[in-house]
């Protein structure tokens, strides 16, 4: 029997990597895709900056782009969550 085609995945979450200490904010620079994207595992999805240093995030899965939480301007806390992907079919929760 086949899995149920619309089981509610969980969404991955898109967080800022470790900027290091000190660092109290960032700002998103630039979104390099839309909701409703297909990203890859690796893809490089948007800039932040810091006073210290720019930052690419990458996609921690590959799937589709589901939703943007910090628009291109926006100050952002180290431990934000910049959007959401929901994974790829088949791949790993």
């Amino acid at each position: 029997s086949r899995p149920p085609t619309n089981e509610a995945r969980p969404m991955i979450e898109i967080l800022i990597p470790p900027l290091g200490e000190g660092v109290t904010h960032a700002t998103v620079v630039q979104w390099h895709k839309a909701p409703g994207d297909t990203v890859a595992q690796g893809e490089i999805l948007v800039d932040v900056m810091t006073d210290k240093m720019n930052v690419d995030v990458e996609s921690p899965a590959s799937g589709v782009l589901a939703e943007i939480l910090c628009a291109a301007e926006e100050e952002v806390r180290p431990d934000a969550v910049l959007g959401r992907i929901r994974p790829a079919e088949g791949a790993a929760p």
